[in-house]
């Protein structure tokens, strides 16, 4: 470790993370040094559009877009999501449904359980979470109660987890984790996950015929993808990728929709494909998504990593052409 880069900063982020052992302070320091100038830029530049009295947050319009996709300043997060989603706009419809919901006689027993048990487990390297296992509890058991088809699964606990340390608002983290779950990723959470294995077959798909030399690689070391990318759909890169750019992901996911689940998947394919070609077995290809690609400079670099997702060519229509052939494979298998 670089002694003068580690003296610099913290480890633990300014989200309440502790930085891994391996952390690469040098790098990370590096690239520090020109994104705090962005982030002072950025944040000048949000405050003069919020300050118009005729600025409407709930019309993305191409100025929007490219403001969204450059990043949200930390502290407007909450507000913008809830806007720019659609998530506020549909609290405003149902006001009292979160303290409805917390106010029922009795939670479903096998479902508080489940809960309960994933508390500790969820972001246990963060220095600010324990005193949030409540609230979580409560945006979880209360979610689980409004859609019985979902009810709880493993993953919804690291969403929910992170918006609520991005919001500290637990109806806020609500109203954003049922955007997510019924809007962007409808039917990933339910008890078959349909969508999730659908969706998981359309990325092999986009790997094919995006970077056909990495698909070779995976395929002929028979590491399939859902081992691969599971996580990474299920849980839109909470808890896999750096917090940072897992929120500069979601600043996009909550503007533009599903699209960017799979242009930050395909990234991490495509800015990572040199890596995967110089494997050599199935345990260092393993190796490489599990632990290395999901903390190297690439990914810790979270405005490069931006800038090379939208690098990509692909379209919404595509997207649901490949769906639909994954469908219908589906039906005929």
């Amino acid at each position: 470790m670089d002694a003068t880069a580690s003296s610099k900063f913290s480890d633990v982020d300014e989200y309440g993370f502790k930085r891994g052992d391996n952390f690469d302070y040098k790098a990370y320091s590096k690239f520090m040094d020109g994104y705090l100038k962005t982030l002072t830029r950025r944040r000048m530049k949000w405050e003069a559009i919020l300050q118009q009295k005729d600025f409407d947050l709930s019309n993305i319009d191409a100025k929007l877009k490219r403001y969204i996709r450059k990043g949200i300043p930390g502290p407007y997060r909450p507000d913008v999501w809830m806007k720019i989603s659609g998530a506020a706009a549909a609290q405003q419809l149902n006001p009292n449904l979160y303290k409805s919901l917390l106010e029922l006689e009795q939670f479903n027993k096998e479902i508080s359980d489940s809960i309960s048990i994933d508390l500790p487990r969820t972001f246990p390297d963060n220095i600010y979470f324990d005193t949030k296992k409540d609230s979580l509890y409560n945006i979880l058991i209360a979610y689980a109660h409004h859609n019985r088809d979902v009810g709880y699964c493993q993953g919804l606990n690291y969403i929910a987890g992170l918006l609520l340390i991005v919001t500290n608002d637990e109806e806020k983290s609500f109203w954003l984790l049922k955007h997510i779950v019924e809007n962007i990723v409808p039917q990933y959470h339910s008890h078959n996950m349909a969508n999730l294995l659908r969706d998981l077959a359309v990325f092999k798909e986009l790997v094919i015929r995006r970077v056909p030399a990495v698909n070779r690689v995976v395929e002929n070391m028979g590491l399939p993808y859902a081992v691969i990318a599971t996580k990474w759909f299920i849980c839109i890169f909470a808890e896999v990728l750096p917090v940072e750019t897992v929120l500069r992901i979601w600043d996009c996911v909550f503007a533009e929709g599903y699209k960017i689940v799979f242009r930050a998947a395909l990234a991490m394919f495509v800015t990572h494909k040199n890596a995967i070609l110089e494997c050599t077995d199935i345990a260092a290809l393993a190796n490489l998504f599990r632990d290395v690609m999901i903390q190297d400079s690439i990914v810790t670099d979270c405005h490069g990593f931006i800038n090379a997702m939208f690098a990509l060519r692909l379209k919404r229509s595509e997207l649901e052409s490949l769906r639909k052939l994954a469908a219908l494979n589906k039906t005929t298998t």
